[in-house]
């Protein structure tokens, strides 16, 4: 056994300086809510597109904190990362963790988080997902009524959700709304509570009601208030079709949602990545956007059908 340890000391010692301590690249995840659907699956399709390219991947779970991600894009940068991944956070948001990224050559790219300052890509933007859903709920609603909104002012992405439907009941002026804004943790937790109270002052009856979330699980809280109080009349939105949302929407208790396909957006950023690294500073900053579907109870089955992991 000694003879043994002593060749393979020797065989390590005649590989050329650095070999044996060689690591593959590593990619650097930072995600506003790692157990969130969305997040997980974006983290899935990156993490099979890392293997396929023989890269790394550590996940850093900043829970809602922009603080916190900054940090943690920082601690990547310290650990030599190849490339960092910005979940959500806007880029506005993570000044410091971009400079530092900044200062040792790392590209930064974004989900959800737009293209701008040292952003080298980006992809899930959230303004584009929710037309379809807020074109549905104003023609549902007959363009008046009331509608509670669930937003969420940390993410980039909700915060350009609100802003497109802001823009769609500009010219909707018989829809009145009410805002509350939902936690990271807690939106299960908020959409029940504000829904609880939305609905003790819109009775049943006296008008057109909707539900609105800035992504899928605020409503998915809600509905939980809705079931509980027997209210069948309000319309519940959502945006991302995780697999919660699509099962309310079989069972008839959320009306819409928009699918974001979010393994596929992680795992194409990810095999982007080589690209970004290769081109260093000629590379010019893109948008890599995957289009959304929506989905109700008239395409859910199909739907299914046509994505059938969408439910795991």
């Amino acid at each position: 056994m000694r003879r043994l340890i002593v060749s393979v000391a020797v065989a390590m010692a005649a590989l050329p300086v650095g070999t044996a301590l060689a690591e593959p690249p590593l990619v650097g995840i930072v995600s506003i809510s790692a157990a969130e659907a969305n997040n997980a699956r974006y983290i899935s399709g990156a993490q099979a597109a890392a293997k396929e390219i023989g890269w790394n991947v550590s996940v850093i779970d900043a829970s809602g904190n922009a603080d916190q991600a900054n940090a943690a894009i920082q601690n990547f940068a310290q650990r030599g990362a190849t490339a960092i991944v910005d979940m959500v956070f806007p880029y506005s948001s993570i000044g410091a963790g971009l400079a530092a990224a900044k200062s040792a050559n790392i590209p930064v790219v974004t989900w959800g988080g737009g293209l701008g300052s040292t952003v080298a890509a980006t992809n899930g933007s959230g303004g584009p997902m929710v037309v379809p859903v807020d074109d549905l709920m104003i023609k549902t609603m007959g363009g008046k009524g009331s509608v509670l909104e669930l937003t969420y002012h940390t993410g980039e992405v909700c915060r350009n959700r609100e802003v497109e439907l802001d823009k769609t009941l500009v010219d909707h002026p018989d829809i009145k709304f009410v805002k509350n804004e939902v936690r990271i943790p807690g939106y299960f937790e908020d959409g029940a509570q504000y829904a609880n109270a939305w609905l003790a002052s819109h009775p049943a009856g006296k008008e057109n009601l909707a539900i609105w979330g800035c992504w899928d699980d605020p409503s998915i809280g809600a509905i939980g208030s809705l079931r509980a109080q027997g209210r069948s009349d309000v319309k519940v939105y959502g945006v991302n079709g995780n697999a919660q949302a699509l099962e309310n929407i079989q069972k008839g208790f959320m009306t819409a949602t928009a699918f974001q396909d979010s393994y596929t957006e992680g795992y194409n950023m990810i095999k982007l990545l080589p690209e970004i690294v290769k081109a260093g500073a000629s590379w010019q900053p893109k948008a890599i956007e995957v289009p959304a579907i929506l989905v109700t109870k008239d395409n859910i089955e199909k739907f299914l059908a046509d994505h059938p992991s969408a439910l795991k």
